[in-house]
């Protein structure tokens, strides 16, 4: 139905029953009342603020513009509209969808305006909606259904949230019905879609819509990793967030060769290859979650047949600044001072997947600007940046950690990051190139900072040369965060820290201390956990450091001295965390236990 067919005179405000007002920036009255008391407060420039009005007369949307400037969040503004429009305030984290209620109107209605009916008592429809103020909205809702409607505010963002859900819900179940019931065609249709591209995420084909729900639903979930890993009895679907896995979906076993048939294609593997493990790529637009992906495709040959592990690489996501990493202030001046200067080398260490390369890509947006050139090789390219030239390599062409950056350095850098030193071919070339005027940040796989330094030696290159050209190393660790929503406080006994993997004697010396702890709710889908928090520890090299470093010291040595000069271990920077509420003392011994 379109705005000319409803009879605009007659609109009135589901509160008051007043006409509506229109806001002389073509911006409902709502979004001008948040406006009104962000302004009113004056605690938000006022520049700031017009360039929110600016951005939403392009979009249409100053709430939308409110959000993406920082200015207000989602929750934020439902809340401030309930109170308005006196309406309840409804948090569809913590309120069930009915599945039941939700189909009473069409899903187009319900993207179109924004809205999610919820529950369905007798005859009237609770409807959450994200825009109280949009009256023709509300007017094309009252259409849509016969039952008689009793509104709510909800935030926008968790309205979407719950659409994109149930589009998901429906196109899987439609999938594994139309599979079901054509399972006799199942080996023709999937013969039929080997000519899709990457890109093509829309098909009648069942089988092509079930893969695709579980790819957008990894993509909006925030997911790492999608595990596809065969078993007795089904295919079981994990996905890693906040780098643990969890288990989403089991796909019948009937299905299982198809799934990877099908997955197979996308990545432009051989599907007649089952004995070998393969590597792939898929480009993946996942629009609706706002995500550009690339996607490495690996599979693996296993007793139950192929496991398939994928790993999503957001290519429009930006890197984030120090700040945001959750380093401590002094720390954070220490790293800036070191990444400002024109040589030396700066490495990151840490297991696989703790964040190294993201720390690497803060310290460069925080250096980045016109007057110098910042060249990166990496395996993969993780996050795409302005200004810098970035070298993806390929063993396979010749294309090494060390033959790229042999090349790079004939090239003029400033400032060279190498993805990680793996051999000793590529540490030579680094901490040489450190010490002949360029900047060099690169990552280790070591437990802490000081194993750095004798790792290096460890892999030839000279001690001297080590202690000579190594500025500074940091260790770090990811480490889940609290869900803010339903952590509680709390007083741990020795024995429960105990019984948490902490040591007898820090467990001693914490006895009486405050700390946080899991519950689990919705929002954090009973994990108790959302987002993960760096955890930190920098060695700065100094001259006495330099000198053992120099002497071939030992890793305790090398510790012993850094200490005595204000290096933190991971566990301090790890309880500090965790006394502010941050993380939990499970979480904290996980991680660096």
């Amino acid at each position: 139905m379109s705005d000319r067919d409803i009879d605009i005179p007659s609109l009135r405000s589901p509160s008051t029953g007043q006409p509506a007002t229109p806001s002389p920036f073509g911006i409902n009255e709502s979004a001008e009342l948040v406006v009104d008391l962000l302004s009113a407060t004056n605690l938000v420039p006022a520049d700031k603020l017009a360039l929110a009005r600016s951005r939403a007369q392009q979009t249409g949307s100053l709430a939308s513009a409110l959000v993406e400037e920082g200015l207000a969040t989602s929750e934020g503004i439902a809340r401030v509209l309930a109170s308005r429009h006196q309406l309840p305030l409804v948090d569809l984290a913590l309120t069930p969808v009915d599945e039941d209620a939700a189909k009473l109107v069409a899903l187009h209605v319900l993207e179109r305006v924004a809205a999610i009916p919820y529950a369905f008592e007798g005859e009237t429809v609770r409807v959450a909606i994200a825009d109280p103020g949009n009256l023709h909205g509300i007017d094309e809702l009252r259409l849509a259904t016969r039952h008689p409607l009793e509104l709510g505010v909800a935030a926008r963002d968790d309205i979407l949230a719950a659409i994109r859900k149930l589009v998901r819900a429906s196109e899987a179940y439609g999938a594994r019905a139309a599979v079901q019931l054509e399972e006799d065609d199942f080996e023709l249709e999937v013969e039929e879609e080997t000519d899709l591209e990457a890109e093509d995420g829309v098909s009648d084909v069942p089988l092509v819509r079930l893969v695709n729900s579980v790819l957008f639903q990894a993509a909006e979930d925030g997911a790492s990793d999608v595990h596809f890993e065969p078993q007795e009895d089904s295919l079981v679907v994990r996905f890693r967030i906040d780098g643990v896995l969890q288990e989403m979906q089991r796909i019948p076993k009937r299905m299982m060769a198809g799934v990877t048939t099908r997955l197979k294609v996308l990545a432009k593997l051989d599907i007649a290859e089952r004995r070998k493990p393969q590597d792939g790529r898929i480009s993946l637009n996942a629009a609706a979650a706002g995500r550009m992906l690339d996607v490495r495709v690996a599979t693996l040959p296993t007793v139950e047949g192929e496991s398939i592990v994928m790993r999503l690489l957001d290519k429009s996501k930006k890197p984030p600044t120090l700040t945001e990493l959750g380093l401590a202030e002094e720390m954070r001046e220490q790293i800036s001072q070191l990444v400002l200067r024109p040589t030396g080398a700066l490495l990151v260490t840490g297991p696989t997947g703790s964040g190294k390369s993201t720390t690497l890509f803060a310290c460069l947006s925080q250096i980045s600007r016109p007057e110098i050139n910042i060249i990166t090789v990496e395996d993969p390219v993780e996050y795409r940046l302005s200004g810098i030239n970035q070298v993806q390599i390929n063993p396979r062409a010749g294309m090494t950690f060390a033959a790229a950056l042999r090349s790079i350095l004939r090239s003029d850098p400033d400032v060279v990051m190498v993805g990680e030193i793996r051999d000793g071919e590529t540490a030579k070339i680094s901490v040489e190139a450190a010490l002949t005027g360029h900047l060099v940040l690169s990552t280790l796989h070591t437990n802490d900072a000081p194993s750095a330094l004798t790792r290096l030696n460890e892999m030839g290159v000279e001690p001297f040369l080590t202690g000579a050209a190594v500025t500074g190393v940091l260790a770090q660790r990811l480490a889940r965060k609290l869900c803010s929503h339903c952590c509680e406080m709390y007083q741990p006994s020795v024995d429960e820290m105990i019984a948490a993997r902490v040591s007898p004697d820090v467990a001693a010396a914490s006895d009486g201390m405050v700390f946080y702890r899991k519950r689990g709710c919705p929002r954090c889908n009973q994990t108790g956990y959302r987002g993960r928090i760096g955890i930190f520890q920098l060695l700065a090299m100094t001259e006495d450091l330099a000198t053992l470093a120099a002497a071939k010291a030992s890793r305790e040595e090398i510790e012993r001295a850094a200490l005595t000069t204000g290096m933190r271990t991971l566990w301090d920077d790890g309880i500090a965390k965790v006394s502010a509420g941050l993380t939990s003392i499970e979480e904290l011994a996980r991680v660096t236990v």
